[in-house]
């Protein structure tokens, strides 16, 4: 780790402090283009994260599923109606605030963005949804160990970010203000990286080629999962 992180990390936090209260404003106007909005972004990637979880654990009440970077928790409404125990953590304290009034039911925590406030194989799933693209690379080896350690043994760490490949994608994250210093990463990099953390079964899979709308549709866009074509992807990991 250089010895500039800590200054990143507190402008990354200072620069989400700033947004919290229009993220959604400032997210729409740079995805306005394509007709959709953020809260479409949003109920699409919560259907996967329930989907591969069920497909993993069955039934999801007694699932501990904590939600890494979660910002002021817009996906945890849709969340909490399938996971028993849902924690997030993020280094922005003004939109953990702003989380916490939203949403009761979920159990917050700020953090300092290298340690996770949470005990080794604490948790068993563990998420990034767009995060690590706003990681300074230098500690991307870190936040990966990090998922790593709090998740227990048969644990599944899930990574959805901007595919890189496509210029849609490319063009909403030059255009969001708060993405201004982000690093995109390639889906072969986020798997090696958390292969190098020390998990297995890591795959990928690229989502939102179509608009997946509703079930029907969101089983066409998996039949394009396997081509680097949609705007997002996820990588999945398991701690055995």
């Amino acid at each position: 780790m250089t010895t500039n992180s800590p200054n990143t990390t507190e402008k990354t936090s200072e620069t989400f402090d700033a947004y919290e209260a229009r993220y959604r404003d400032t997210v729409n106007q740079a995805v306005g283009f394509s007709g959709l909005d953020v809260d479409f972004f949003t109920r699409v990637k919560a259907d996967y994260i329930a989907d591969l979880t069920r497909a993993e654990f069955g039934d999801l009440s007694g699932v501990r599923l904590l939600d890494v970077g979660c910002g002021i928790g817009n996906f945890h409404p849709l969340l909490t109606r399938h996971f028993g125990h849902v924690h997030g953590v993020d280094i922005s304290a003004s939109s953990i605030e702003r989380a916490r009034q939203a949403n009761p039911d979920v159990a917050y925590s700020v953090y300092e963005g290298h340690r996770l406030p949470y005990d080794d194989a604490s948790m068993d799933v563990a998420m990034a949804v767009c995060v690590m693209h706003h990681v300074p690379p230098e500690q991307w080896p870190e936040f990966s160990a990090e998922m790593h350690r709090v998740l227990r043994p048969g644990g599944v760490a899930l990574i959805f970010e901007h595919n890189p490949l496509n210029p849609l994608s490319v063009h909403v994250v030059n255009n969001c203000p708060f993405d201004e210093d982000a690093v995109l990463l390639r889906a072969p990099k986020t798997e090696a990286l958390f292969r190098e953390a020390g998990f297995s079964e890591v795959s990928r899979r690229f989502i939102l080629t179509v608009p997946a709308f509703n079930d029907a549709i969101r089983k066409v866009d998996t039949w394009f999962s396997r081509v680097p074509l949609g705007a997002q992807y996820y990588v999945r990991a398991r701690k055995t």
